[in-house]
């Protein structure tokens, strides 16, 4: 709660109340500098997500639906973050990697006891959410494609060698078939037994 809260006052431009400060007060300060800067914003950036009341039924079914998606997430997260730490350990096998181990994992540790399975979204985001979040945008659009570029996307790789890896582009090796008669006659796979008079 203090960490969202300190992220409110940063986002605001306002300082960090002063220890001591009673939370009426800052709770003020919070709703004169949001009263401020509302009417500068668009038309209906405000609106919820979530635009009807809820009953004692609907936080029911709505804390029961969180309750389900955070198993999920844990879930989720739990199998990602087993497959960051396989792939971590498997940069330390290199010969290289041995003598640079102690600052690759003083570089690593700190970031990897951070991440956790468990999700820190709660029904309290649900209800800050606005109508806007439910508006798709695809990944490859120019507006999110202007957040998220980087030098790295303008490095092109030369040429690399062909690993194969496409089976239809491939003949199975069949084997060839023959009757028995085109090798010279009936095959004799063993001994016949005599028969007993």
């Amino acid at each position: 709660m203090v960490q969202e809260l300190g992220l409110t006052l940063q986002a605001l431009g306002l300082p960090r109340p002063a220890p001591g400060t009673p939370a009426s007060q800052l709770l003020q300060e919070l709703h004169a500098k949001i009263s401020e800067l509302q009417p500068s914003l668009p038309p209906g950036s405000l609106q919820p997500l979530l635009s009807y009341s809820l009953d004692a039924p609907r936080w029911e079914a709505l804390e029961s639906l969180s309750q389900s998606l955070r198993d999920q997430y844990r879930c989720r997260r739990y199998l990602l973050l087993k497959r960051l730490d396989l792939t971590t350990s498997a940069f330390h096998w290199s010969d290289r990697a041995e003598a640079q181990g102690e600052a690759m994992r003083a570089v690593l540790i700190p970031i990897r006891e951070v991440l956790t399975p468990e999700s820190d979204i709660s029904i309290a985001h649900v209800l800050a959410a606005r109508a806007d979040l439910s508006r798709l945008v695809p990944a490859t659009s120019v507006a999110v494609r202007r957040g998220t570029c980087c030098a790295i996307n303008k490095v092109l790789m030369g040429n690399v060698p062909d690993r194969g890896g496409r089976p239809n582009e491939l003949e199975p090796p069949m084997p060839t078939w023959r009757s028995r008669r085109e090798d010279g006659g009936p095959q004799c796979w063993g001994r016949k037994k005599k028969k007993k008079k």
